[in-house]
């Protein structure tokens, strides 16, 4: 999908971090069920994160997108809106039921069936996402994209709405360490993996952090 002229600027990637084997956590493969859980602790860990194109360590990362959801309290007019297709909807939907119920922090998640088809028809499958942007998120609220791969067209126009309409931006992707949706955030995780189960799992163990940590409890 091409973006319009709208689109958030692209953050420049340093192709020699991504040279030869070794860069991705699996290259060698999940030989067993023990190693799949290994791999994915080891997936989490090696997240790569940008603010601004910068990189930061994870936990800096983790703690900037934390002081980004605390914007929205319940004492507070902001909300946390979370997207994703798939298996990244669930999580959208898991998270913000658990950043609403345990973090006190008021969270939705984009994925109401009868409005993704409504919208999908009426504008098409790229619009799903970036129309309930236009139609319900305001200046202040923090827009958190999750995509396996960062490539869909609906994700992408997602972030270039929410980058037309000013709102903080945060973006979880991984396999392709080039995919397109690591560069449109404020802030960007990337997981180095190539298996949709290390990435998926690797997202929500990220995103569940900032309301499971214990120095991080409200």
């Amino acid at each position: 999908m091409a973006l319009s002229e709208n689109a958030p600027p692209m953050n420049p990637i340093v192709k020699s971090e991504y040279m030869g084997k070794g860069v991705m956590i699996d290259d060698g493969g999940i030989g067993s069920a023990l190693m799949f859980f290994l791999l994915l602790y080891n997936a989490a860990k090696a997240t790569n994160v940008r603010e601004y194109g910068e990189t930061v360590d994870l936990a800096e990362g983790l703690r900037i997108l934390r002081k980004l959801c605390l914007n929205a309290t319940f004492e507070k007019p902001n909300k946390v809106i979370l997207i994703g297709n798939g298996g990244s909807s669930a999580i959208a939907s898991h998270m913000a039921a658990d950043y609403s119920k345990n973090g006190g922090i008021r969270a939705i998640a984009f994925n109401d069936a009868p409005t993704l088809t409504c919208l999908g028809n009426d504008f098409g499958i790229d619009e799903i996402f970036a129309k309930q942007l236009e139609f319900y998120a305001h200046q202040g609220d923090v827009v958190i994209i999750v995509s396996s791969s960062g490539h869909s067209g609906n994700i992408l126009r997602a972030a270039e709405q929410a980058f037309v309409m000013g709102l903080d931006l945060v973006t979880f992707s991984g396999m392709n360490p080039d995919n397109v949706l690591r560069n449109k955030g404020r802030l960007n995780f990337y997981v180095p993996a190539k298996d949709y189960g290390l990435v998926e799992l690797a997202h929500l163990a990220l995103l569940h952090s900032i309301v499971s940590v214990q120095e991080w409890k409200i």
